[in-house]
């Protein structure tokens, strides 16, 4: 296996995400920022931040493919959603939960980040994913 997740004892718990990840391969992957738009370009889930989320992780996942990656050889994820606030993390999970057993999304997930920002590159853009991963 070339990722390990783990969340060792005296770490907060729960927690949707793993606090640690050990990737054993030579080939890292990293994928740029990916949001819930279309192959066209065209927005998916505007006002729906659900909907946004589970189009950006297709996204992320058309681009690990890209590199002969899957969600299980991910050693991190940064999740960035604009106005941020905490009675948004429902819809948010919601938006994972959509699409994990589709992709193969760990859970919980591998360490993440989820960092509030004003804005992202165009106004119906809500969340913009990286991912970073290691293959053998």
């Amino acid at each position: 296996m070339t990722v390990q997740l783990l969340s060792p004892d005296g770490m907060a718990k729960p927690v949707p995400y793993h606090h640690v990840s050990i990737g054993t391969g030579t080939r890292q992957v990293h994928v740029a920022g990916q949001v819930g738009r279309d192959a066209d370009g065209k927005p998916v889930g505007v006002d729906d931040l659900p909907g946004q989320v589970a189009q950006a992780l297709r996204n992320t996942a058309l681009g690990l493919a890209g590199a002969g990656a899957t969600f299980a050889d991910v050693v991190r994820l940064r999740f960035y959603v604009t106005n941020w606030t905490l009675d948004k993390m429902d819809d948010f999970l919601a938006g994972v939960g959509r699409v994990a057993d589709e992709l193969g999304i760990p859970q919980p997930l591998p360490p993440s980040s989820l960092i509030g920002v004003d804005v992202l590159y165009a106004p119906d853009v809500a969340v913009e994913i990286e991912a970073d991963a290691v293959l053998d």
